[in-house]
């Protein structure tokens, strides 16, 4: 996990369990589940067990639905049928999934190009878990169909169309976001005031942690301690890492974090952590950065009201944002810093 409660424990290979610690009144509920091919988990107060344990299985139940809707493995998912159809005609989409692509191209737009949702038709060449890297020609001959300018979205008609043959899109954790953001959304219609929802490296932060702030820990991208500790409160967090998915070649590590505009992994930044209030936000601002390295990343950030970030470059060296230089985050002992 690339985000974690600080002192929490991975469960991301255990299956579905719900816990419960009492204290004075209430008490804390907790579930962990693998949905959309990552570690979900909730952990929420509530003042009585059965409201509870009903606003962990609504968050469960939405985390199954954006996952059947948005995965590109699904074959009967929108987001598939969308890859399938939509470079022969427009095709209708739902009013969720317009209003996701519509904030895509605004951070595509924004960020001139590095978070671009059609870096797929490159990203499918890459397989992580067998080793494969595709070479320069084939890299070539698909990034003819990278291009967020080529997504071509008709408002009236509300459909999607492929300008260019050969075209995909991959929400990945763009979706993520969605849904920590859709089950915050949840709980607090249901009355619940504190909670955090982590969907791998997005998470957001509902109220605090009944007095206090909750500690969530940025990983070490290249160890297994971390690097900073964030105090957060309503806030939503994202982090993009190098060290995820990736494969080695001659010293050279290619990671799923892909320039869409060259095909190929940057290499200036270790991880990005972005801070933001949703969680589509933290999304496209951390990958855009990651892509875009870290002065002209660095600028995006700092040209963006209530967003924050935390950098770990190449040689593992902590650059903060302006507003987490006053004292917002804190290293951990013994971590570099800007």
């Amino acid at each position: 996990m690339a985000i974690i409660p600080f002192g929490s424990v991975d469960r991301s290979q255990a299956p579905p369990v719900l816990t419960a610690r009492s204290a004075e009144r209430g008490r804390w509920l907790a579930r962990d589940e693998s949905i959309m091919g990552t570690a979900i988990r909730v952990e929420l107060w509530c003042d009585e067990p059965r409201d509870g344990e009903a606003a962990v299985a609504a968050v469960m139940q939405e985390m199954h639905r954006i996952d059947a809707t948005m995965s590109p493995y699904k074959a009967a998912s929108e987001l598939s049928r969308i890859n399938r159809d939509a470079a022969d005609a427009p095709v209708p989409v739902s009013g969720e999934m317009f209003a996701l692509l519509e904030r895509a191209v605004q951070f595509s737009r924004w960020s001139d190009g590095a978070f671009d949702v059609t870096y797929a038709a490159v990203g499918q060449l890459y397989d992580y878990r067998h080793g494969v890297v595709p070479d320069a020609a084939a890299v070539e001959r698909a990034r003819v169909a990278v291009g967020w300018q080529h997504l071509v979205l008709d408002p009236a008609a509300r459909t999607v169309h492929f300008a260019r043959p050969g075209m995909r899109v991959d929400l990945g954790g763009f979706a993520k976001g969605h849904a920590v953001d859709n089950c915050v959304a949840l709980l607090r219609e249901q009355g619940i005031r504190h909670a955090i929802v982590s969907a791998g490296g997005d998470s957001h932060v509902l109220g605090d942690r009944r007095g206090r702030p909750w500690t969530v820990a940025v990983r070490d991208p290249r160890g297994a301690g971390v690097v900073a500790l964030l105090p957060l409160v309503d806030t939503a967090i994202s982090t993009s890492g190098d060290y995820e998915r990736y494969v080695e070649r001659d010293g050279v590590r290619h990671h799923h974090l892909i320039d869409p505009r060259t095909g190929v992994s940057p290499r200036e930044l270790r991880s990005v952590t972005i801070l933001a209030a949703d969680g589509l936000t933290t999304e496209g601002v951390s990958k855009s950065v990651f892509v875009s390295g870290l002065d002209k990343g660095m600028r995006l950030v700092e040209s963006l009201h209530g967003v924050d970030a935390v950098i770990v470059d190449a040689d593992g060296r902590l650059h903060y944002s302006s507003g987490l230089l006053h004292g917002s985050a804190r290293p951990a002992e013994g971590a570099a810093r800007q």
